[in-house]
């Protein structure tokens, strides 16, 4: 990166990539963060936070001379973004995303970028969190974490090297997967449990004894519920992309809830208790690869 980074969608995934590029290249970096939405206000609280260095208000401009852009918004804004600024796509610009579902945002780009597909690498930051924003955005939030590419055929190894290279400067992991894989892995481990979450949340907020309930909850609720606290339209545009492959990982998820009711039902102590210690083991050896050595 040596002169201009775009950052369309400057909340938590944007914010925290023009954070953690600008902690990287240092102070003398002559390298330009611009910001590009589509409301005003979290744009000039980014550029108060100094998150970027200056706000656009067309895609020409902000595309001139730029090297790479960050496609930072809800999967379900990606269609209409990518056909505004393909137009004004300098031949030298490489574009990426932080999406959470991929083969949507693939079919978007490949019906907005055309025969330019090639500047396009799709990628997947592992890091988010309940909070959204710009103000949620810290330098260290992709340290350590997994970055997910899925590139394309059409991508020459430059370019995805490039993507790579850029991630790895803000301390993450670089994985790749292909795009429908990936969505299939990630509607199991993230896209379920934020749903689950989320419809735990409404069922008892939707019951007569609400304050009741939640007057009572407390570690346990708090620990399970966390990701309900994510950013809505966000996970409405999720859930629907994945749609299929979440409702395959729904489908199973039930089926392991009523084995669990047959237990519960039978009173089936020794087989609940083998049920929990071999779910607490394959957590516990999960959780040994996150710990130092």
């Amino acid at each position: 990166m040596t002169g201009k980074v775009v950052i369309a969608g400057v909340g938590l995934i944007g914010g925290s990539f023009a954070l953690a590029c600008k902690a990287a290249l240092g102070r003398r970096s002559d390298v330009r963060f611009v910001g590009m939405g589509r409301s005003r206000a979290p744009l000039e609280q980014a550029l108060t936070l100094g998150v970027i260095d200056e706000i656009a208000t067309d895609w020409a401009t902000a595309l001139a001379g730029a090297d790479l852009v960050l496609l930072g918004m809800p999967v379900g804004q990606m269609p209409a973004v990518m056909a505004a600024l393909v137009p004004h796509l300098e031949s030298g610009t490489i574009v990426t995303d932080g999406g959470s579902t991929k083969a949507d945002v693939v079919a978007a780009a490949r019906a907005a970028f055309g025969d330019r597909i090639g500047q396009f690498v799709p990628g997947h930051p592992i890091a988010g969190a309940e909070k959204s924003g710009v103000a949620a955005a810290r330098a260290d939030l992709y340290r350590d974490r997994r970055v997910v590419l899925t590139p394309l055929a059409e991508n020459t190894a430059a370019a995805v090297g490039a993507v790579r290279t850029v991630w790895e400067l803000c301390g993450a992991r670089v994985s790749e997967l292909a795009p429908a894989e990936h969505d299939a892995v990630f509607a199991a481990v993230s896209h379920l449990p934020h749903l689950l979450a989320f419809a735990l949340v409404h069922d008892l907020a939707s019951r007569d004894n609400a304050d009741q309930l939640f007057g009572f909850a407390a570690g346990g609720f708090r620990d399970f519920t966390r990701i309900a606290s994510s950013h809505p339209e966000m996970w409405r545009d999720i859930c629907l992309a994945n749609r299929h492959a979440l409702l395959k990982e729904l489908d199973a998820y039930i089926a392991e809830l009523l084995r669990t009711r047959v237990l519960l039902a039978s009173a089936d102590g020794p087989g609940l208790e083998a049920m929990f210690a071999a779910a607490r083991a394959r957590r516990d050896a999960w959780l040994d690869g996150f710990r130092p050595a």
